[in-house]
């Protein structure tokens, strides 16, 4: 409190009748957030046609013959629909508030400066008149913007309407305040390339040529129109949007680029360039690992990608290792988990050690030349391989940090996190990591990698030699363990279990705990799910509160029941088929009340978890049948 201003006064006190008396008018400092210049583009029918007759008048032959090369031709054609789009395209220039509502107009900012003009001049009756008029406005605008997001709804525009209630209920993802200087900046390019390797010299006499692979127009079309309009642009300028419209009009020369590029095995230098925005793993920072580097690439490259990982995928899916999750669901890679284990401990004499095992940037550490050769060995063609290669090769790099940006670097070593075939790659780059020794299982979901040994008669000598072939292996394979993070937990049902002697990797003891955040799962040791489920409860509660904002908004029932399954019910279904079937009668009983809350606050009946699960378990059951190469294959039979 700071006195801004001081009246003297004469007060009658006791014993004084004339004392001269001061009344202090103290108010409180607040702290304002500047407001916040936006300036974004506007998209409408009509500029978009504008932009799509721009490139239909032009003409691509003009770009090719200019071009001395396919960098020269990519960097052209870029810069070229970065240009147009600026010129055809207007832009508008804002203020955010951070207090500011959508419903907020300008006419109520007007009405509520005057009531700040009022209180200020201490007119009693001017303030009572401005406070009633602005709340009366405030209703009358609330009125108006739920019955607008009730016609978008009913227009299906959910992307509006979903931004709309996150807005009324004040529901923000936690995001952890950073620390902007130029030194962190270039500190965190350095950090990220500190697994840079001297590339060594490919090897030529395995390889034989194959015929490259061929991209239609139709492939490109398609997937530029894939594009989602508020995904951000790479560094050539190119935004999603531009893609999505204009598909039918920049579907011909990209394909030919692309064409192009896969002839001659070779990426151009603007698509493997990357702005790597630096994300906070936890709230609190302590050191430079505690950012995650997340690459913003072209768009145009993105899609490149993944056309170019459909047709991987087919090539590599029969050679994958059965334990490798990567592209099938979490839930899978649990449930898979726990059925070794169960299935073991129902054996007498017996019990599991699991270890969960860390990697430091794990995709920050793929040699392009040793992926060079695990893709041989995988049978991809070779003209596919020298193309990868070309990929994860001279990639230039810089790191932005607010206003900040790094120095550029240019690296050859791992594939960027943000990129399409980045998972893919990795789950091939360890794609020879393997369990040789039945009674030990090696399950991988990408980068993430659990060991599970499967102990009988306390013979740990088949797990301790896995372990240690891990090690060895990561260490050939440029991988490297963070020990620190890499704990162990035992499963051990047995009446009077002695103390099994501790595990040691690279001279460190690994750290054994009781429970273990796995795969989005809270897993324990005694495989009850109590501490799982009281997290999601817990959640699930706390974005009632949301619920109950939007329901005092008069929001209709369609709307409420979106946010509920969006915000609510997601988290409550989430690895349902893992915990639902062995969660207790009680703890069911507390995550039936979150529902029935919800269905209090809504007012309509809503799907009860028992119908959730059964469904879902269905889904995955049928998806499971139709894929012989899922390692549950086996385990389901049809009834006939």
């Amino acid at each position: 409190m700071d006195p801004v201003g001081v009246n003297s006064i004469e007060t009658a006190a006791l014993g004084r009748p004339f004392q001269l008396g001061m009344l202090y008018d103290c108010r409180q400092k607040l702290k304002s957030a500047k407001p916040v210049v936006k300036t974004v583009k506007r998209w409408t029918n009509e500029t978009e046609r504008v932009l799509q007759a721009c490139f239909e008048l032009t003409d691509w032959s003009v770009f090719e013959a200019a071009a001395n090369d396919l960098d020269e031709l990519t960097e052209t054609v870029t810069s070229y629909i970065s240009f147009c789009e600026d010129m055809c395209i207007p832009t508008r220039t804002y203020l955010t508030y951070n207090n500011d509502k959508p419903w907020f107009t300008a006419k109520l900012r007007q009405l509520r400066q005057a009531k700040e003009d009022a209180y200020r001049y201490g007119d009693k009756v001017l303030y009572k008149q401005a406070k009633y008029t602005l709340e009366k406005e405030i209703k009358v605008a609330k009125r108006n913007y739920s019955e607008k997001l009730r016609n978008k709804f009913y227009s299906s525009d959910f992307s509006s309407v979903w931004k709309g209630l996150k807005v009324i209920t004040n529901y923000k993802t936690p995001s952890p305040s950073t620390v902007e200087n130029q030194q962190l900046a270039d500190d965190l390019n350095e950090f990220y390339c500190r697994f840079e390797k001297t590339p060594l010299t490919p090897p030529t006499t395995l390889l034989s040529p194959t015929p490259a692979l061929q991209i239609s127009e139709d492939e490109v079309r398609q997937v530029f129109r894939k594009n989602k309009r508020r995904k951000a642009p790479g560094p050539d300028g190119v935004t999603p949007t531009c893609l999505k419209t204009c598909a039918d009009q920049l579907a011909p020369i990209f394909s030919q680029i692309f064409n192009r590029s896969l002839e001659l095995c070779e990426v151009p230098s603007c698509f493997k360039r990357s702005t790597i925005i630096p994300v906070p793993k936890k709230p609190k920072i302590t050191g430079l690992n505690d950012y995650r580097p997340v690459a913003l690439t072209s768009v145009v490259m993105k899609s490149f990608e993944k056309l170019v990982l459909a047709y991987l995928k087919d090539i590599t899916r029969p050679l994958l290792d059965p334990l490798q999750f990567a592209y099938r669901s979490l839930d899978d890679a649990v449930n898979m988990g726990l059925h070794f284990i169960l299935q073991h401990l129902d054996k007498s004499g017996t019990y599991v050690r699991i270890l969960f095992v860390d990697f430091s940037s794990a995709f920050n550490t793929i040699i392009p030349n040793l992926l060079l050769q695990k893709l041989t060995q995988l049978s991809v063609p070779t003209s596919i391989c020298q193309w990868i290669t070309s990929f994860l090769t001279d990639r230039q790099q810089l790191v932005k940090l607010g206003k900040f940006s790094s120095c550029t670097r240019t690296i050859s070593t791992g594939a960027p996190q943000g990129c399409v075939l980045s998972p893919l790659l990795f789950s091939l780059y360890t794609n020879d990591c393997t369990s040789k020794d039945p009674s030990v299982k090696l399950l991988k979901f990408a980068d993430d990698t659990t060991v599970i040994g499967l102990i009988q008669d306390g013979d740990e000598s088949a797990y301790r030699q896995e372990v240690k072939e891990l090690t060895v292996w990561c260490s050939h394979n440029n991988l490297e363990l963070n020990t620190l993070k890499t704990v162990e937990m035992t499963v051990d049902f047995r009446k009077n279990p002695p103390a099994l002697p501790p595990l040691t990797i690279m001279d460190r003891t690994v750290m054994t705990v009781e429970t273990f955040r796995f795969l989005g799962n809270t897993i324990s040791q005694d495989l009850k799910w109590d501490i799982h489920i009281d997290a999601t409860v817990k959640k699930a509660q706390q974005r009632l509160f949301f619920l109950r904002q939007l329901r005092k908004f008069n929001l209709p029932q369609e709307l409420l029941k979106q946010f509920y399954t969006a915000i609510i019910e997601s988290i409550l279904c989430t690895s349902i088929t893992v915990w639902f079937s062995s969660a207790t009668k009680s703890d069911l009983r507390r995550l039936h009340r979150t529902v029935r809350t919800a269905e209090r606050i809504i007012g309509t009946t809503l799907p009860t978890l028992q119908e959730l699960y059964l469904s879902r378990v269905s889904k995955k059951a049928g998806k499971i049948t139709l894929d012989p190469s899922h390692p549950a294959h086996s385990l389901f039979e049809l009834l006939p």
